[in-house]
């Protein structure tokens, strides 16, 4: 719950940066407490209009801790921006921007962290992974934890691992949907209309996701629930061991590992 010291100052207002200042609105923060700073004249207008009572303006002022919800190529030259306003703790959301970067241009008295979130933090269900530079104590990471934790879940890692976090979580929802498009054509060349194959596709995903949210039993378990010996389920199950499923999402990872190292280059 936020208190009369809570504030935070937003640099960025897109979609990633308004969903995180959503779900702090719903945990209880004050909308006075939350400053977006945003370029675009017509997203401000928008802004305004969705978070009543939060401060949106096009110009940084003075702060005690910001997010850096730009685009990767302004990363740095925010954080230095946020320092010089006198921020003390900055997370950034950027992609492939290193703790060394942004650390460096923050300078000695703002502590940066740097996180990996994913696309269903939109509606509150994100997962994040977090990384603290040498600067950072517990209790930065407790912060970010506080902001991030307001859309979804945070696990904390090593930095070197963040691509790994990239590979798996950042860019999973991208997995699922292409696995649902796939579904979705499958049933219809199977004789399901459009409209029946999609309702069936969408909700099977919501409620497979949530039955592994909710159950105590690990992913490898609950396939083994549903597949009967020698029934349906595992002569579907066989064709996709067959096919090399399993190494085909690892070097899915894999590719997706190395291009992120390439692009935090």
């Amino acid at each position: 719950m936020s208190t009369v010291h809570d504030s935070v100052t937003f640099v960025g207002g897109g979609n990633m940066g308004a969903a995180i200042v959503a779900g702090l609105l719903r945990a209880g923060w004050s909308p006075e407490a939350i400053t977006i700073v945003e370029r675009s004249a017509e997203r401000r207008a928008v802004l305004v209009d969705i978070y009543p009572g939060a401060r949106v303006t096009d110009v940084l002022e003075g702060c005690s801790a910001g997010v850096i919800a730009v685009k990767p190529q302004d990363a740095a030259e925010t954080c230095a921006a946020l320092a010089v306003a006198g921020a003390t703790r900055v997370l950034s959301i950027a992609a492939g921007i290193g703790l060394s970067t942004l650390q460096e241009a923050a300078g000695p008295t703002c502590h940066v962290v740097r996180a990996m979130p994913n696309t269903p933090a939109l509606v509150g269900e994100g997962v994040a992974g977090i990384a603290g530079s040498s600067l950072c104590d517990a209790s930065d990471m407790t912060w970010a934890e506080s902001i991030l934790g307001a859309v979804g879940t945070v696990v904390r890692v090593e930095e070197a691992l963040l691509d790994a976090v990239t590979a798996v979580s950042g860019s999973g929802p991208a997995y699922l949907f292409l696995f649902a498009e796939a579904l979705v054509a499958a049933g219809i060349e199977q004789g399901l209309s459009p409209e029946v194959a999609d309702a069936l596709v969408r909700q099977l995903l919501v409620g497979s996701g949530r039955l592994l949210q909710q159950s105590s039993f690990t992913p490898a378990e609950l396939r083994a629930q549903v597949t009967s010996p020698n029934g349906v389920t595992a002569q579907a199950i066989a064709t996709l061991e067959d096919s090399d499923f399993r190494a085909l999402v690892a070097a899915t990872v894999r590719s997706a590992v190395a291009r992120s190292r390439e692009l935090g280059r």
